[in-house]
């Protein structure tokens, strides 16, 4: 099974998605896209998730190349958690357009065939107002669309806000 979590910054996303992981009774495996760089309050925040999450999971950090961390870590009777989508974007369009186009569209040509459970956990950036500059205006459409395309791969789709899940695709509904 392949699921979307989306949501705000603080909306509950990263917690229902590793609560989803760890109610499968699997190994998880968990991919972080972030890098704090000198960023203080990424630095945070990366420490913060550390500390959320279950020792026994194994961590890999993977900010660019997720497509391909995907087709090797996936398998059947493994759950992977990747968190999260709009940080790996954000990776790509900072260091190359052009790579993040291939790498967005790796990622969508191979997800469908992956075996094994996949957690996707990614921001919703489209719900205010459209940016001013042009890197803020391109991040918000290129997440859009990722979102777009992804929740048509995906079998479940939740938007967390204020730490509720909202299920907007899947068995559930």
């Amino acid at each position: 099974m392949k699921q979307l979590i989306l949501g705000g910054a603080r909306s509950g996303k990263s917690r229902l998605a590793q609560e989803r992981a760890s109610g499968c009774g699997a190994e998880v495996i968990y991919i972080a896209t972030a890098t704090a760089g000198e960023d203080s309050s990424m630095a945070q925040r990366i420490e913060r998730h550390r500390q959320n999450r279950p020792q026994v999971w194994q961590v890999i950090e993977e900010p660019l190349y997720l497509a391909d961390q995907l087709r090797e870590q996936a398998s059947e009777g493994r759950v992977i958690l990747v968190d999260c989508l709009t940080l790996w974007l954000t990776n790509l369009l900072l260091k190359d357009r052009q790579l993040m186009a291939e790498q967005v569209d790796k990622l969508q040509r191979q997800l469908p065939e992956l075996p094994g459970q996949i957690i996707l956990v990614s921001n919703e950036v489209g719900l205010g107002i459209v940016p001013m500059g042009e890197l803020s205006r391109t991040f918000q459409d290129e997440t859009g669309l990722l979102h777009q395309r992804l929740a048509e791969l995906c079998d479940k789709v939740t938007l967390t806000v204020a730490g509720l899940p909202l299920e907007l695709k899947g068995a559930d509904l």
